[in-house]
């Protein structure tokens, strides 16, 4: 049984939660608070953490600061706030998705299922790494290096990333994006893509105004123009 921890300072939410993931197959563990959510973590990790930002003393964003450095676990961040998705994603804290207050319990266990898929079988390409022009890309272990730099990267970015690689020079959709990275039916704003398109770029050095790896095809969405190496 792979289990979550709901982490909310209201008992009636993290209660309408456990019931769903219950209905599931999930096992559930509760924290009231970021301190109690890090004992938790650090003595009895679950498989994923379903965290809210808003929190008493130790916040959402500072527990998961200080869970990135020891534990890999996926993370959900809940927000009260749809806007807040983009500077959260900016900060680079390394969450694995996002859910916006008020949320639907069914879509929040969809999202869990989404993430939890992610312990994929990685796709072979002869020794699993595809390189290009300052690019190399290790889909079995999961590591991207830039020049002669290894560059970390949250565990979506890096799905993403592996999407594209996949197929060099097809155009994506937002739409497609969400279905082939997300994973499940995304009932928010489509543009949670264009966040993560930027985070991304980021982290790999890549300018949008003379991209070199992802271009935007305009009103369509993006397509990766690496060139092979």
């Amino acid at each position: 049984m792979r289990r979550v921890l709901v982490v909310d300072d209201e008992p009636h939410i993290r209660k309408v939660l456990r019931g769903y993931l219950e209905a599931d197959g999930f096992g559930v563990l509760e924290a009231a608070d970021g301190a109690e959510a890090l004992g938790v973590l650090r003595d009895d990790p679950p498989d994923l953490v379903l965290l809210d930002v808003m929190l008493p003393g130790v916040d959402g964003i500072e527990v998961l600061r200080q869970l990135r450095t020891f534990s890999d676990i996926y993370v959900i961040l809940v927000t009260a706030k749809a806007e807040e998705i983009d500077k959260l994603i900016g900060l680079g804290v390394g969450a694995d998705d996002y859910v916006t207050k008020p949320f639907s319990p069914r879509e929040v266990t969809a999202r869990v299922k989404a993430v939890l898929r992610r312990d994929r079988v990685p796709r072979e390409n002869d020794d699993g790494v595809v390189r290009f022009e300052g690019l190399s890309v290790d889909l079995p272990g999961r590591e991207v290096t830039v020049g002669d730099e290894p560059v970390p990267l949250s565990s979506l970015e890096f799905d993403l990333l592996a999407a594209f690689v996949d197929a060099p020079g097809r155009v994506f959709s937002r739409r497609q994006l969400l279905e082939r990275v997300w994973g499940y039916d995304f009932y928010g704003d489509e543009r949670v893509v264009d966040a993560h398109i930027r985070s991304l770029r980021a982290r790999l050095g890549d300018d949008a105004s003379d991209p070199h790896l992802i271009a935007t095809v305009r009103g369509i969405g993006y397509k990766f123009v690496g060139r092979p190496r």
